[in-house]
């Protein structure tokens, strides 16, 4: 029998959320995908896609989109580094960075895939708490002295965020990598990203994703931005065609786009604090949120969170549900359009009053 390595054999994989079963008609408001129109931009890059770009290789560097992910962002394009997605950047980074028996820092709770990798990577994670409120004390994270802090800023699953100075703090007292996850950062308020620093610190290193705001979870492209010899070091570890010629056709008209991806944020942001009123004025209590999804408990003395969801989950509207302390009364929703809350709301009403077992879309 071919032994599988003691890590492997005993890790919890990461669990993203649950999707329908084919041809179901669902809602699906469990994994912060953007349901909102793409770009035109996008629309029209999608058309013109050739036989050949699925005959050659991609480009293995990601030029072009370095360079346009520059021009809007004002980073040097050597400083980029594009990935099949932030997931893929999280592997590399534990990959390049981080040894055997190193260990590195992550609120708790968080996205959970940090805890994942270090587990493959045999690096130890020292999780520390957050607040009642889910509050990060950035300078609590570097106090063990830990060999890199792993922060989502925003953070996911609880939609809190950081202030750039605080992180700034962080970055002038502690020298081990500081990685700033910023996947939800276009829903935050204004100056809450650290991107402008990475060429100040050299040990910081920023995550971005189009999954998001860019609606392109599909073509699964993200980026990492710091100090050319993190970057540098990154390329050298990295698969070498791991983002394909489609998924870099399409962030590239994207990011090209801004005002777009600016209007559909907006929407978004209004139909959250639209939704999170109807909510409270439902009894539910609802997280102060700075991203495109929404952490939340039913009102006191109803059903508790795991029923909600599984009444959800009877009408085929998917939500995230934790079974983990801290969260196990909470359920986290992905914002939708207007049309996609309005169900959820009345969903949730009729759930509340023991209604209809199952709801027919």
């Amino acid at each position: 029998m071919i032994p599988i390595h003691p890590r492997i054999e005993k890790l919890q994989p990461y669990v993203a959320g649950s999707r329908p079963e084919e041809g179901v008609r669902a809602l699906k408001l469990n994994q912060n995908e953007n349901r909102h129109p793409l770009s035109p931009k996008v629309e029209a890059a999608i058309r013109t896609l050739s036989p050949e770009m699925l005959q050659e290789y991609p480009d293995a560097r990601c030029d072009r989109l370095r360079e346009a992910l520059s021009a809007v962002h004002g980073v040097p394009a050597p400083s980029i580094l594009c990935g099949n997605g932030s997931s893929e950047l999280i592997t590399l980074l534990f990959r390049t960075f981080l040894r055997e028996g190193d260990t590195v820092a992550i609120p708790d709770p968080t996205f959970a895939l940090y805890a994942n990798v270090a587990d493959i990577a045999g690096v130890h994670v020292r999780a520390v708490p957050t607040d009642a409120n889910f509050h990060i004390e950035p300078l609590a994270l570097a106090a063990a002295a830990p060999q890199a802090v792993i922060l989502a800023n925003p953070n996911a699953p609880t939609g809190v965020c950081v202030t750039a100075d605080r992180i700034e703090k962080l970055l002038q007292s502690y020298n081990g990598l500081v990685v700033i996850d910023e996947a939800y950062i276009d829903f935050a308020p204004d100056g809450t990203s650290v991107l402008g620093l990475t060429e100040r610190y050299d040990h910081l290193l920023v995550l971005r994703t189009f999954s998001k705001a860019y609606s392109l979870s599909g073509a699964r492209v993200g980026f990492a931005a710091g100090n050319k010899r993190l970057i540098d070091a990154m390329l050298k570890g990295r698969e070498t065609f791991s983002v394909n010629g489609f998924a870099q056709l399409v962030a590239e008209a994207a990011v090209t786009d801004q005002a777009h991806k600016n209007e559909m944020v907006g929407r978004i942001l209004s139909t959250r604090e639209r939704f999170a009123a109807s909510l409270q004025a439902a009894g539910w209590t609802v997280w102060p949120s700075t991203t495109n999804f929404m952490l939340v408990s039913p009102p006191p003395g109803s059903l508790g969170a795991q029923e909600v969801y599984e009444g959800l989950l009877a009408r085929h509207i998917y939500v995230r549900y934790f079974a983990a302390p801290r969260l196990d009364d909470k359920l986290r929703i992905s914002v939708g359009t207007d049309e996609d809350m309005d169900l959820l709301l009345d969903a949730l009403l009729r759930i509340e009053r023991g209604g209809d077992a199952a709801m027919n879309r």
